[in-house]
């Protein structure tokens, strides 16, 4: 294991483990995995906040709530996805998480209603000291190394633009995030306000018991159509053992996504007939597609929506579902009027506006008391920041599935933490040294959530390995020539 701590004379010694992972969603399960697969003498334990593991998937419960990826790239490498579907609802991707952790007895590590508030680095010792809320009480843990698998944005406060005049409406307003429970939508007219991938997942699932849903939209978004069940797939896993198919899929999947990325990017007049003619194959001969599913920017620009087998356009086309592209004047007692003029009559508003950014799950961490503002950091190889100690931060792809980045952060994490174990080190952390880096976005992304949080998230460099790349198979591929000591500081506590 790592060389131990043995506290400090005099003090209250807190809870010790090797390794903290804050986190119990997609990104923190799979760094216990990797973690402990690579380090089984290390100690580690995951910190929940939330009753239940999950992350995301736990958080988002609202009607039609589903990956935004295909399953076979969402799930881990090293659990494989044994359901039929492809494209999957948000119950069944927490039932995997849920089943895969107990069965490799992660859940054993997991302590929930644990909410971290803070963590302080102390170079004296080489060890962080968390803050958290457990249960209602305060409690103090100790770590060598943490790992933040707590996503890329706010759990607690979602974006709420300001629509004048909503606090007269007086209807039902209900933003995604936070899905009452028991929230009985049936023969309502409903409003929803945005066309992203919440949207578009929401929508056709309310138009199934609604009077009526309407999508209002300032811009449109690119709409592609997934089957839910890929066939290809499902016979792959007949055929083949199980882990040797879902690897082959798995690899297919990815390379696809990787190509038309790319193929976006590179040639985005073709990849806008592509999407056009998908739309034209599936609404009515006679529907207005450049004014509602034409967006005024190439693909890619903003992040491409799945639709599951054309559902979006299938509801439009029975007449269950309509979109407006306008802009909000003003709401009242029972509606939306639009600056066109046109009004809207609702029982429900829909505000899918969108997610705001954050960084380290919000916990303020500091290095011997002196906090640090994220922002001011590069990302070093995607994962660690620079001038950081012994931390590292879960960041996964935002043009293809999560978790094959965060897959490859906790292999690289779990292998950093092998080199400074079979060396005796205690602290490790990436170092810029004089050199001068030209910073770039972190998302290559124009969509408003984006721009908001600019601010928000560590940067990237315009080199390795301080660029962050978007790229999967080449990050696969370069990783390999990888050295661990590249740009690292290594040294030992006294």
């Amino acid at each position: 294991m790592l060389p131990p701590y043995r506290g400090v004379m005099g003090a209250k010694v807190a809870e010790y483990f090797d390794v903290l992972v804050i986190g119990a969603g997609v990104s923190g399960i799979g760094a216990a995995y990797r973690i402990d697969e690579r380090n089984p003498r290390l100690s580690y334990a995951v910190l929940e906040r939330r009753a239940r593991l999950g992350g995301t998937w736990d958080l988002f419960r609202y009607p039609g709530v589903r990956s935004d990826s295909d399953i076979y790239t969402l799930c881990f490498p090293w659990e494989p996805w044994t359901r039929p579907e492809m494209i999957v609802d948000g119950d069944q991707i927490w039932e995997y998480l849920d089943e895969t952790a107990r069965k490799h007895h992660i859940d054993a590590h997991i302590r929930l209603n644990t909410y971290v508030r803070s963590a302080d680095w102390n170079s004296d010792t080489d060890t962080w000291t968390v803050h958290t809320r457990q249960d209602g009480a305060d409690k103090t843990y100790r770590c060598r190394f943490l790992f933040f698998g707590t996503g890329y944005y706010d759990y607690d406060d979602p974006y709420h633009p300001t629509f004048p005049g909503i606090e007269d409406f007086a209807g039902e307003v209900v933003h995604p995030q936070h899905w009452p429970g028991s929230f009985d939508y049936a023969g309502k007219r409903i409003v929803v306000i945005g066309s992203g991938a919440t949207a578009v997942s929401l929508i056709p699932s309310l138009a199934e018991k609604a009077a009526h849903v309407t999508m209002l939209q300032r811009t449109p978004s690119y709409m592609i159509s997934a089957v839910k069940k890929e066939p290809t797939a499902n016979a792959l896993r007949k055929a083949l053992p199980l882990r040797l198919a879902h690897w082959i899929v798995r690899w297919r999947n990815a390379f696809i996504a990787q190509l038309m990325w790319v193929v976006a990017r590179k040639a985005p007049e073709f990849s806008k007939r592509l999407l056009r003619r998908i739309a034209q194959r599936n609404l009515p001969d006679d529907y207005p597609i450049d004014a509602h599913f034409t967006p005024p920017y190439d693909p890619w620009d903003q992040r491409l929506c799945f639709i599951v087998e054309a559902d979006l356009y299938k509801a439009i086309s029975d007449g269950s579902v309509e979109v407006v592209t306008d802009h909000i004047d003003h709401l009242d007692a029972s509606g939306i009027t639009l600056k066109s003029g046109r009004r809207i009559d609702a029982d429900v508003v829909i505000t899918a506006t969108g997610l705001r950014l954050q960084a380290l799950g919000g916990i303020t961490v500091s290095i011997d008391g002196e906090k640090i503002d994220p922002h001011e950091h590069f990302l070093y190889r995607r994962h660690m920041l620079n001038d950081v100690p012994n931390m590292a931060w879960s960041f996964g792809y935002i043009n293809a599935s999560w978790t094959l980045g965060a897959d490859l952060t906790a292999r690289s994490v779990a292998k950093l933490l092998e080199y400074m174990n079979a060396r005796g080190y205690t602290h490790a952390y990436p170092h810029l040294g004089e050199t001068e880096m030209p910073e770039q976005p972190t998302f290559h992304l124009e969509s408003g959530y984006v721009k908001r949080g600019r601010h928000v998230h560590p940067k990237s460099g315009t080199q390795r390995p301080w660029k962050v790349s978007h790229n999967f198979l080449s990050d696969v591929f370069s990783r390999r020539f990888d050295r661990i000591e590249e740009s690292m500081v290594f040294g030992r506590a006294g």
